[in-house]
């Protein structure tokens, strides 16, 4: 049981939740093949995750590159025999490609890359592993969604409606898939300590007043980990799982469960 002797591409795994992920399912007897564009880190790591005994390759990839996700794939296959599990963590916020957000100032450009990225990236890498997991006795697909998949947040119009694509698409997969075996299923995470949420802050009117506000929406009164999601990534990738398909988690340390505030909007309630 657990993810011993399974194969994991992980897309965006150079740093952050990708990285956390790989680095608990090498450690827990999974071959991981990291892919990201930033070759340095995701080299470094699958070094450091063989030099602790364990097995992985970097693969570098584009993920809205077809031949790059093709390429992935079959290097993955080459490296450990085959795939069993897809988890699908590539992903961008607009605040990481310029600092106009709103509607009046974001280029087509900018929201065009962050769905390229998110959700064209997402399909693209599950129609060309499709080929693989057809062929494993484990086979099933993780994306990453969001909170944002499911509610609304400022300066995140082309991050949320990729995330929200992300959600569906999880739900249409795991139908069209299900003759194959093949499960489908998407986390939406809450505030994670990652580049993103770093970067997101950065861009922020008020970062301070952002990151209290993020935070102080968990009911578990901290910003979560990587490895927080690793856990889940992990579970829903074993066969402890095989019962769970086309689900969407809420990773949110309980954000969602209750109604947010108004202030980081720069509102005021009105009697």
């Amino acid at each position: 049981m657990g993810v011993e002797n399974l194969r994991i591409v992980i897309t965006g795994a150079a740093v952050g939740i990708g990285a956390g992920t790989a680095k608990l399912a090498a450690q827990r007897g999974a071959s991981v093949v990291l892919s990201d564009l930033n070759s340095k880190d995701g080299e470094a790591l699958a070094a450091e995750i063989v030099s602790d005994g364990g097995r992985a390759i970097f693969v570098p990839c584009d993920v809205t590159n077809e031949d790059d996700v093709q390429a992935l794939m079959a290097a993955a296959s080459d490296a450990f025999g085959g795939i069993d599990v897809l988890h699908n963590n590539a992903g961008i916020h607009e605040s990481l490609i310029s600092s106009d957000l709103t509607l009046e100032t974001m280029t087509r450009e900018t929201f065009e890359r962050v769905i390229s990225v998110n959700l064209t990236g997402a399909w693209l890498c599950a129609k060309y592993a499709l080929p693989y997991l057809r062929k494993s006795d484990s086979p099933s697909i993780i994306n990453a969604g969001s909170t944002s998949s499911i509610t609304g947040y400022p300066q995140c119009q082309a991050y949320g409606a990729s995330k929200g694509g992300i959600m569906q698409l999880t739900k249409m997969l795991a139908v069209d898939l299900a003759a194959d075996g093949i499960r489908v299923n998407c986390y939406c995470p809450g505030a994670i300590h990652t580049q993103i949420v770093d970067n997101f802050l950065a861009a922020a009117p008020d970062p301070a007043a952002m990151l209290s506000t993020m935070t102080n929406t968990h009911l578990i009164p901290r910003m979560g980990q990587p490895v927080d999601v690793a856990e889940l990534v992990c579970f829903l990738a074993s066969p402890e799982s095989e019962f769970v398909n086309g689900v969407v988690w809420n990773l949110d340390g309980g954000s969602l469960a209750w109604r947010g505030t108004i202030d980081i909007l720069g509102m005021e309630a009105k009697s």
